[in-house]
């Protein structure tokens, strides 16, 4: 991509972050976190809708693919975001002051370690091999239960230095953030090698964070069959990259396996939920 294009899908997103910021201001409620979420889902796929008719159906299906995969992923940072700002009694004004300075933090550091990702498959292409074995071990390991990443060191930070909550809270965040996307942004690569592409997809997943935590925070632990499935996902993810030289699956095959699997783990969690026990 030209940077004329990577300097107009910078000012679309530096656009829909002020508007966010700006009428979002004093929105608080389950109402408008849904409405929220329900907007940036739109954007997302408006701009999918662009790249179709931009650059075709391949390369649509690559960001879809990568949206949806970030988007589930993402609720893997749910989980620890609640066990965090609850450790540290953030009310609910300064957890949304948290993730929108967190949210904008990830941003940046998903940038650069998106385009390191991308100049170390370009100069040295055996690389791509060790995000794949890094994704499957990522997937192989969250079928393990164990302590989440950042909240621990982060408190004991807290205690040592006497650091109000709020910025022990941010760091607590983008630290956990930087570990999750050390196995997300590799996991991207395994749909697609166009950097634009994987930028922008995990761009709407993140951006729609802060809204998606205020409207499913409060049950998140209705969804119990979503962590497997992440992790399932991120086992196939990591043996395609793994096999790509002998085995070369369409990127449509990705998409319908991310849906298949992340749809069907929400949708047995909400069955299991209302049926009687």
């Amino acid at each position: 991509m030209t940077l004329q294009v990577w300097a107009a899908a910078l000012a679309v997103f530096a656009v829909l972050i002020t508007a966010d910021l700006v009428f979002t201001r004093g929105a608080e409620g389950l109402r408008a976190a849904a409405v929220l979420s329900g907007l940036w889902i739109a954007a997302a796929v408006a701009f999918g809708g662009a790249l179709w008719l931009w650059q075709g159906p391949a390369v649509a299906g690559q960001y879809f693919a990568g949206y949806l995969l970030e988007k589930a992923l993402s609720v893997d940072n749910i989980f620890v975001f609640v066990v965090l700002f609850a450790s540290f009694g953030l009310p609910v004004r300064l957890q949304r002051r948290v993730l929108q300075l967190g949210v904008l933090g990830a941003l940046v550091l998903r940038g650069g370690l998106i385009a390191a990702g991308g100049a170390l498959i370009e100069h040295a292409g055996w690389i791509f091999y060790v995000f794949g074995a890094l994704v499957l071990l990522a997937g192989v390991r969250m079928f393990r239960p164990g302590a989440e990443p950042g909240g621990g060191l982060i408190a004991r930070w807290r205690v040592r230095t006497g650091a109000p909550p709020l910025l022990a809270a941010l760091i607590a965040v983008e630290t956990t953030d930087l570990v999750f996307a050390l196995d997300s942004i590799p996991a991207v690569f395994g749909v697609t090698r166009n950097l634009f592409v994987v930028f922008t997809s995990n761009a709407f997943a993140v951006l729609g964070l802060r809204a998606l935590y205020f409207l499913v925070a409060g049950s998140v632990q209705r969804f119990a069959f979503l962590k497997p499935a992440i992790a399932v996902l991120l086992v196939f993810i990591g043996i395609k990259m793994l096999v790509s030289p002998l085995v070369h699956l369409p990127v449509t095959v990705t998409l319908a396996a991310i849906v298949v699997v992340a749809g069907g783990a929400v949708a047995a969690s909400l069955w299991r939920d209302r049926s009687p026990r």
